[in-house]
């Protein structure tokens, strides 16, 4: 081997399989299943546990930091691993927004700006320290660690949108969720059909799922003079757990939405 490739060989060392799924159908299906539970177990340890806003916010942010740990430490791409720190952060990045709007006081309109603007001062950060926003080249820690910030304030953004369209605005769920699903449709068809930036379609999609999937679970959980069906928290998220757990199970065994890249490497002779 040349000084070159040589270099190029340890440097790969530092490297792992890529830890993020595929972007198929599965992958959004479960995202917004996992932004519905985000919205209706807050409100259900919250309120229905009588767990307080504060305590609750505690015990979540401990067992995403737990989940988290697991998850970096993990050499690739481990799918229920993976869409529980979703699952988590998810119920975390609700409870950021809450705490600020409940307990201090903190416009919706305000907490939407400061979101926006820490999303975009990780992404220029991320982008400075790894040219590329990429979901498809999470091979090393720092990138998770961009990645999974990144996602963190995409929840807490859309929670405040959500929140910020369905309640400030009084438009109400039902028609809150059709106009983030539609927002959606035009980033997918401004993707397609037109060549908009993949890595910027991706994200924007990201961002919009989480006031859609919040707008849903209030939709269904909420009571019927609040304009929700009245299912309840309860009902809401076991639904939606159950689903997700059904997915992933599918998703571990068919490995469907596993990167080519997430796959082992074959060794070189050269």
């Amino acid at each position: 081997m040349t000084s070159n490739q040589i270099k190029h060989s340890r440097s790969a060392g530092h490297k792992m399989l890529n830890k993020v799924p595929e972007v198929t159908l599965f992958f959004w299906i479960i995202k917004i299943l996992c932004t519905t539970v985000g919205e209706t177990a807050a409100d259900f340890l919250n309120t229905n546990l009588d767990v307080g806003l504060t305590d609750t916010s505690l015990i979540m942010a401990v067992l995403l930091m737990v989940a988290l740990i697991f998850q970096f430490r993990a050499k690739r791409y481990i799918v229920a691993l993976y869409w529980l720190c979703v699952v988590l952060i998810s119920v975390v990045g609700t409870l950021i927004t809450d705490n600020l709007t409940d307990n201090f006081g903190v416009s919706l309109i305000t907490t939407s700006i400061i979101f926006s603007i820490a999303l975009g001062i990780t992404f220029a950060a991320w982008y400075a320290s790894q040219r590329t926003l990429s979901i498809h080249s999470i091979v090393t820690r720092k990138r998770e660690a961009f990645y999974w910030l990144a996602v963190l304030f995409t929840f807490a953004l859309g929670t405040a949108a959500g929140d910020l369209v369905a309640e400030r605005f009084s438009i109400g769920y039902f028609l809150s969720a059709l106009i983030f699903a539609a927002l959606i449709a035009v980033v997918a068809v401004a993707h397609k059909p037109f060549g908009l930036n993949a890595i910027f379609s991706f994200w924007a999609a990201y961002i919009l799922t989480r006031p859609l999937g919040a707008s849903i679970g209030d939709a269904l959980s909420q009571p019927t003079p609040d304009g929700g069906l009245g299912l309840g928290t309860t009902v809401t998220s076991l639904i939606f757990l159950v689903t997700i757990a059904a997915v992933v199970a599918y998703l571990t065994i068919t490995r469907r939405d596993v990167t080519v890249s997430s796959e082992p490497a074959q060794p070189s002779i050269s």
